[in-house]
C-alpha cells in the first residue's frame, strides 16, 4: 500500500489540501482547536490539566450566572430545542420579538432582529444594505464577517488606514459627490483593542450623506453608560444608522443583532440573505441574552470589577513593559513583532497554565504578531497573582 504522501491527489482540490503549508504548521505546532473537557468560570481542563483562560471574550463572566444559566433550561422546557427553520418559512416566536425590543430599547433605537450568530449579523449589517452601484469604506482592520458582508454586496470598496479619519477623508475626495457611500467601522477592535474614533467619522459622514455602519461586538456591554456600547459612550446613537453585535461577548451566549430605525430594519428583511435564509435563534439563546442584558442594567458590579480588573492586569503587563498596541479596552494584544517570539512566549504561557491566542501576519499587519488577551471581570485575584508570574517567566523566555 502507498504511503499517503506518495498517494496521487484524486482532485486538484485534494491536491492543495494535501500540499497546504498553513494546515501543516498549524497541525505541527498546536495552536489552535483545542479541546477542553471541563469549564468553571475562568478554569478549563484539557486532559485533565487546568489552565486559566485568558483569552474568552466573557467580559462580564456571566456565561456562569445562576439567572442566566436557569434562563436557558427553562426556554428548553417551554419551547424545545429549535425552532427548526428561518423566520421568514415558519415564523418567530414571541421570545424573538421580546429581545428585539429589549435590545432596540438599550441601545437607544427603534427596531432591531436577532440572529443564530454574530457573523451573520455583521454579515447582514452590509448585505443588508448595500447595493452594487454603492462605494463602501472600509476600516482595514475590520472583522472577518464584514469583509465576507462587502464581498457578497458586489459593491466597490475603498480600505482606509486603521481607524484614520483623514485618510477616509482623502479617499471620499476622489468620488463624486452624489455616489452613494457606506462607511463600515468597529466600534472597538478586537485584535487591537482600539475604540473607533467615531465623532471624526460622523462628522465627514454627515459632510458626505454617508450611511454608517458600526459593529460593536466588543464595545457592546463594556462602553457607555450601563454598556450600552461605544455609540453611546460618544453620545453618537442616533447618527450611526446601523449598530451590529454579538451575544458572545458581554452577553455570554450566542447569536447577534442588527438594530437600526424600523424602516431599516425592514429593509434589511427584505433583502439580505443571511437574515432571509439562516435558521432563527434558538429559544436557549434567546433567553440566555434576554437575562444576561437584564443582568447587566441590574447588576452593575460585573462591569465594575472588570475595570478593576483591567487597570491591574494593564498594571502587569506595564511593569514588564510588554508593548499592548495602546489598547484602551479589555481586549488586550501583547505584540511581540515576530512569529518566533509569539509561539515560545505562548508555549510559556501555557507551561504556567495560561491559555491564551496567537495572531500572525496576515491576521494582523506584518511585524505586529502578537498574542491575543482578554480580561474578564471573572477573573479572580489569584488568577491575576498567577497571570502575573505566567507574564513574567513568559518574557524571560524570549
Amino acid at each position: 500500500m502507498a504511503l499517503p504522501f506518495l498517494q496521487r491527489a484524486k482532485t486538484p482540490i485534494h491536491a492543495r489540501i494535501q500540499s497546504d503549508d498553513a494546515t501543516r504548521l498549524r497541525l505541527k505546532y498546536d495552536t489552535y482547536y483545542h479541546i477542553f473537557e471541563k469549564q468553571e468560570g475562568t478554569r478549563v481542563w484539557k486532559e485533565g490539566r487546568e489552565f486559566i483562560m485568558l483569552s474568552s471574550n466573557d467580559y462580564l463572566g456571566l456565561t456562569h450566572h445562576p439567572k442566566v444559566k436557569e434562563a436557558g433550561q427553562k426556554a428548553i422546557q417551554e419551547w424545545g430545542a429549535s425552532t427548526t427553520g428561518a423566520r421568514l418559512a415558519n415564523g418567530g416566536r414571541i421570545f424573538h420579538r421580546e429581545l428585539e425590543e429589549e435590545l432596540a430599547a438599550f441601545v437607544g433605537k427603534e427596531a432591531c432582529h436577532v440572529f443564530s450568530a454574530g457573523y451573520l449579523a455583521c454579515a447582514s449589517a452590509v448585505t443588508g444594505f448595500a447595493d452594487r452601484k454603492d462605494i463602501l469604506f472600509a476600516d482595514k482592520n475590520l472583522h472577518s464577517s464584514l469583509w465576507s458582508g462587502i464581498k457578497l454586496s458586489g459593491a466597490r470598496c475603498e480600505r482606509f488606514a486603521h481607524n484614520n479619519p483623514s485618510h477616509l477623508k482623502e479617499l471620499v475626495g476622489y468620488e463624486e459627490k452624489d455616489d452613494a457611500k457606506i462607511f463600515v467601522l468597529e466600534g472597538v477592535y478586537s485584535m487591537e483593542g482600539h475604540i473607533a474614533k467615531l465623532p471624526d467619522f460622523v462628522e465627514l459622514a454627515k459632510e458626505c450623506k454617508a450611511f454608517v455602519v458600526v459593529d460593536d461586538a466588543h464595545g457592546f456591554g463594556v462602553l457607555g453608560s450601563e454598556g450600552r456600547g461605544v455609540c453611546n459612550h460618544f453620545g453618537l446613537t442616533d447618527e450611526v444608522d446601523v449598530i451590529c453585535s454579538s451575544f458572545s461577548k458581554s452577553l455570554a451566549g450566542s447569536g447577534g443583532f442588527v438594530a437600526s430605525n424600523q424602516d431599516a430594519i425592514d429593509y434589511m428583511r427584505s433583502h439580505s440573505k443571511q437574515t432571509i435564509f439562516s435558521a432563527a435563534l434558538s429559544p436557549a439563546a434567546c433567553a440566555t441574552a434576554k437575562e444576561a442584558l437584564r443582568v447587566l442594567q441590574s447588576e452593575p458590579e460585573h462591569r465594575e470589577r472588570l475595570f478593576k480588573n483591567l487597570e491591574r492586569y494593564r498594571s502587569i503587563l506595564h511593569e514588564l513593559e510588554l508593548d499592548t498596541w495602546e489598547s484602551e479596552t479589555p481586549a488586550i494584544p501583547i505584540v511581540l513583532g515576530e512569529k518566533e517570539k509569539v509561539y515560545y512566549f505562548w508555549k510559556a504561557l501555557l507551561e504556567k497554565g495560561i491559555y491564551t491566542i496567537i495572531s500572525i501576519a496576515p491576521g494582523v499587519p506584518p511585524g505586529k504578531d502578537l498574542i491575543r488577551t482578554a480580561i474578564s471581570a471573572s477573573h479572580t485575584d489569584v488568577d491575576l497573582d498567577r497571570i502575573e508570574e505566567a507574564m513574567q517567566y513568559a518574557k524571560s523566555k524570549i
